[in-house]
């Protein structure tokens, strides 16, 4: 088996916020660590927001999002969007200039950024046409040569537009303070001893994450 074959990501929610993969993923998170039980009783069920549109546009948008407010990166989005003829395209961005991309109010380097995007899409390099046929570590390989995007991103990606069910941000800072929340813990783990703890959740280590996001906004009973 490669590692571009999908059994490697386990198990894919397929139907929406009431897939019962949600239900059974949740169960197995507090079973094997019932701390997680009183924030899953007050957030309420596993409901993250599934990003909509093609692969492509997915990630020029997280692009143009990095280390930009809500609005700020909504507007300049907005902007590509229309310079790019409606629709965030490979061949579109391929097609326009640095000067046009920086225009609408993108940095030099996320210009650069989508530009590498559309580039490596073309190549083949990032095969998003097939991408969710890919195991989830061969994504992030793939994600992360393009200039821009680093682990991170390309877990959001994996989590929020391919659905899938078993990714661990470690380096994600709210994930790592919402299990301290969730532990009582004085201190947030660090990212080495984070990705240990969450073997246990294998294979549902995206709902724990979740739970763990949420555990930062939200009031636990006890606290």
């Amino acid at each position: 088996m490669t590692t571009e074959s999908r059994p490697a990501s386990g198990p894919v929610a397929t139907t929406g916020e009431h897939d019962p993969v949600y239900a059974a993923g949740t169960a197995h998170v507090v079973r094997v660590d019932p701390a997680f039980a009183a924030i899953v009783a007050a957030a309420g069920p596993f409901a993250p927001r599934v990003g909509t549109g093609d692969a492509f546009g997915s990630l020029v948008q997280a692009i143009v999002s990095q280390q930009l407010n809500g609005r700020a990166a909504e507007t300049i989005h907005g902007r590509l969007v229309a310079l790019l003829g409606g629709e965030a395209t490979a061949d579109a961005v391929l097609k326009a200039s640095p000067e046009e991309l920086r225009s609408v109010g993108l940095s030099g380097s996320k210009a650069a950024s989508i530009a590498d995007l559309a580039a490596k899409t073309t190549d083949g390099t990032v095969p998003l046409d097939r991408i969710e046929e890919l195991g989830d570590d061969e994504v992030v390989r793939r994600l992360i040569e393009v200039r821009g995007i680093g682990r991170w991103t390309a877990e959001m990606f994996l989590m929020f537009r391919l659905r899938r069910l078993d990714v661990w941000p470690v380096d994600d800072y709210g994930v790592r303070k919402g299990y301290g929340i969730i532990h009582g813990l004085e201190e947030s783990p660090k990212p080495k001893a984070l990705d240990a703890l969450g073997e246990r959740y294998r294979p549902y280590r995206s709902i724990a994450a979740w739970y763990c996001w949420r555990a930062t906004d939200t009031v636990l009973p006890g606290a």
